[in-house]
């Protein structure tokens, strides 16, 4: 297992001794305990570990979807336990992309309306948003499927909208949840592949929760969770 990281790039984002714990009147329980991490710019790191290790949680913690116990989360050397709720909102639109085992396309929009949701909640134009909608479509192979709805798409085709859809704001940082959880192998390393080569085309850091450990071994740095701790 390579965990290595690549000293000479920036830090993007930096957590120290982040903790997570949950209380159910006398009962708690500790999720996270005290988790260090460091994402450089560029750099593509899997986290693999077995269910209940604390690894969606420290995803959800990352992306500033959950707000961690104690700790301290720095982004581009802003904390983010500063920010406002509506400041978060905005840096998750603007900087950080989101890919779940689950696609969670809306239903009821084409595959072109689904990518380009997040533009519009921007500050991108119905024009703009609409080409760079198509120009994301077609690099991820789907240019003729654009007018079709989630239930008219395969499930490696819905995924690679949803990769689309994280890609299109151009975004600093992607979280990845399982990815590739829900497909065949095949269709898991074909939408792997393609998610690899465009990342890395554009310089973007990732970091990706997953079960498969061959596909962790195609990124540049694997670490494994185990009860809440990351093992160096």
């Amino acid at each position: 297992m390579h965990n290595i990281s690549n000293s000479s790039l920036p830090v993007l984002l930096k957590a120290c001794e982040l903790t997570k714990t949950y209380e159910e009147g006398p009962i708690k329980t500790e999720v996270l305990r005290k988790v260090n991490l460091s994402l450089r710019e560029g750099e593509l790191t899997a986290i693999i570990g077995k269910s209940g290790s604390g690894k969606s949680t420290l995803l959800h913690i990352l992306g500033t979807l959950d707000t961690p116990t104690s700790g301290e989360l720095l982004f581009e050397g802003v904390k983010l336990t500063d920010l406002s709720s509506s400041e978060k909102a905005r840096l998750r639109n603007q900087k950080i992309g989101f890919i779940y085992q689950f696609h969670h396309l809306l239903e009821d929009f084409t595959a072109k309306e689904n990518v380009m949701m997040p533009l519009l909640i921007g500050s991108y134009t119905q024009k703009e948003a609409s080409e760079l909608a198509s120009e994301y479509l077609a690099k991820v192979g789907l240019y003729d499927r654009q007018q079709h709805k989630p239930s008219e798409l395969s499930g490696g085709e819905r995924q690679r909208v949803a990769i689309a859809r994280a890609l299109v704001t151009s975004p600093d940082l992607i979280f990845a949840d399982e990815p590739t959880g829900n497909l065949d192998a095949l269709n898991a390393k074909t939408v792997f592949k393609l998610f690899y080569d465009l990342v890395h085309a554009k310089g973007t850091t990732v970091l990706m929760v997953t079960h498969d450990e061959g596909l962790a071994s195609l990124c540049d740095r694997v670490l494994r969770m185990q009860d809440g701790v990351i093992d160096a």
